[in-house]
């Protein structure tokens, strides 16, 4: 096993995490939300990955056939979830920023309250 994806995932999230820093749009802060997302499921399916291992499947399989672990894949489906549902309600707020300020610049909308 090589290091490649660890590398792979730490890139991509630093790279989604400088974008988040210096996000001046809400759909900007929503796509590098996402992208940091996206290197954790990087991260999680390199730490399943097994060499030569079946899925996890066993009917049909021989008695000590290595199986890759399901955990890793059920993590990985429910961060899909939770990214799917931080997208929807970043998108929302900057639905309803531009609704109310007319912009999806937080800056610009320090000023306006209530």
């Amino acid at each position: 096993m090589t290091h490649y994806p660890y590398a792979v995932a730490g890139v991509l999230f630093v790279a989604g995490l400088y974008g988040v820093a210096t996000s001046r749009s809400y759909v900007h802060l929503g796509v590098c939300l996402n992208i940091m997302q996206s290197s954790t499921y990087l991260l999680l399916l390199a730490v399943g990955y097994r060499r030569d291992a079946s899925p996890p499947v066993t009917q049909g399989q021989p008695a000590g056939t290595p199986l890759t672990d399901p955990v890793v894949q059920a993590l990985t489906l429910t961060d899909i979830v939770v990214s799917v549902v931080v997208l929807a309600l970043v998108l929302s707020l900057a639905l309803q920023a531009h609704r109310h300020a007319k912009t999806v610049d937080p800056e610009q909308m320090r000023p306006t309250r209530g």
